[in-house]
Formats: structure tokens, sequence, C-alpha cells
């Protein structure tokens, strides 16, 4: 049995609880972040911890637990899950003052604060990272702050069952004609020594996994170009892939039925994440 973390107390899964009147459970009024783990330490917590802050502060939600504190319940949770490949999911939430209403609790509310870990054994050799993704495209109707990391999640959730439908794997959002993401990660395309990606702003999360993967592709002598792309210029691509906390860079080799080159990973992206998990896990804590 998992022990979670609920409001400063370390509990048996069994015995977590949390009011009905929260407004994550009402509004989807809260944020979140998914940490990896590899070998038992903690893949990037700086970025996390910092997008955490981001987030509450876009929402004016205060945060109820220093940096330092949240890095000491993060490992303390891997120690008593006995987690070596896995996630930890960390939420905060407006939490609630005993009732439901529109209008934001008082500013004396406490937020409410949950953390649990996901063993998963085999996170960094991920079969699908040597077959590569199949993807479908479909509009992007969420809301307009998809910068701020929100719990809102039923849409990217309905994306993800609408390619499960097409036999696919996951799918790529579209809005105005340009690709803005995946249900879950960010999306780019490779053309010959170029990535090419969405450049930030309130329409994709600026995702952690990200920024280190264009840091370490700059590093590596690879062009990298933020802008739109559309559905058909990547289907043209000669490699294409996503980057996500848990997924780290996967292969995309289908896109609407369209296979980029031969239907298998290229050259660049399973060089790029081999890069990424040497180096994350060089400076893992």
């Amino acid at each position: 049995m998992r022990t979670v973390y609920v409001n400063g107390e370390y509990l048996p899964e069994t015995e977590a609880k949390v009011s009905i009147f929260d407004r994550g459970f009402l509004m989807a009024d809260g944020v979140y972040e998914v940490t990896s783990v590899l070998d038992g330490k903690l893949i990037d917590f700086e970025g996390h911890a910092t997008r955490l802050s981001r987030s509450l502060n876009e929402l004016e939600m205060k945060n109820p637990i220093s940096k330092a504190d949240l890095l000491e319940v993060h490992r303390e949770l891997v120690r008593l899950n006995g987690v070596d490949e896995g996630l930890i999911y960390l939420q905060i939430t407006r939490g609630s003052d005993g009732d439901r209403d529109f209008v934001y609790p008082a500013e004396d509310t406490e937020p409410t604060i949950v953390m649990f870990t996901q063993n998963k054994p085999g996170l960094a050799d991920n079969p699908a990272a040597k077959r590569g993704a199949r993807i479908i495209s479909i509009e992007d109707i969420r809301w307009g702050r998809r910068d701020i990391k929100t719990v809102q999640l039923l849409y990217p959730s309905m994306g993800k069952m609408m390619a499960k439908k097409a036999g696919c794997d996951d799918a790529w959002m579209v809005q105005d004609g340009f690709v803005t993401e995946g249900t879950s990660n960010n999306a780019y395309i490779v053309k010959g020594n170029r990535i090419i990606t969405r450049a930030l702003s309130h329409e994709i999360l600026h995702g952690i996994t990200r920024a280190a993967v264009l840091r370490f592709a700059k590093e590596a002598q690879m062009e990298v170009e933020e802008r739109n792309f559309t559905i058909e210029e990547a289907k043209e691509a000669d490699e294409a892939f996503t980057t996500s906390a848990s997924g780290f860079v996967m292969p995309v080799v289908e896109i609407d039925g369209a296979s980029l080159g031969d239907g298998t990973p290229g050259r660049l992206v399973p060089r790029l994440r081999e890069i990424y998990l040497d180096e994350m896990r060089k400076s893992a804590v």
C-alpha cells in the first residue's frame, strides 16, 4: 500500500481524505506538477518547483509549502514507497471554506496539497520509444491559458480517448490551422538538423522537459526554430517527437495515417532522447 502526503501528513492511501467542498473537486481550481524519478532521484525538480510557483501566482493562489520542504517531501515519498523509477504527482488547490460558491473563499482559507507516487519500472526503457508513437490531429478547444498547469484536463483526456478509438497512441491539437501541442506533451518536427516547435505563449504549456531538451539540442549543434507549423508540414517532416516529464523524448512515426520516413524512429530523435536521459541522470537530486 502506498504512503501519500495530504496537508502535512504522511498517510496510507486508504486513509487519505479531502473535503467534498474542495475547489479542486468542484471547480478544477487547482494546479499540478509531475516529477519523474530515475535511479531513486528526482529529475529536474528545480524546474517543476519554479513552474509550480508561477502557476500559483497566475491564479492568485498562495503556496502552502516552501521549495525546501517540497523537496524534502518528494524525497521522503520516494523513500517510503521504494520508488526506483516512477513519478511523483503533486496537486495544490484553493482549498475549501465548507461550501460551494463561484466566488473564491476567504483569503485565510488554507490550500489543499496532495502528493503521491506511481511506480513505473522501465520508465526510461519504455518500448514505445523504440517503436515510436502514432498520432491523430484534433481541434484544440481548450481554454486560453494553457501556460498555467491546471487540473482541468477533461479535453486532453478526451483527446487521448479519440486517439485510442482510432487505434493510435496520442493526439496533437490544432488551432487556427497550426499545431499547439499534444494532449500531455509538447510537439516538434525535424527537418534535416533543424528542430521546429511552437514558441512559448499562453497557447501552450511551458514544458520543463521542453526547456531542457532544446538546451541540450543547441549544445549538440542542432538548430532550433521556434515557430508555428501545420499538420501538413509535419507529415512532410523527416522526424517528429514529443516531450514530457514522463515520456521524456518520444518519437512520432505516423501522423493522421501518414508515415514519417520509413515509419520507424529516425536518427536524430533517439539520439536526443539518449542525451536527455544521460544529462538529467547526472543532475538528478
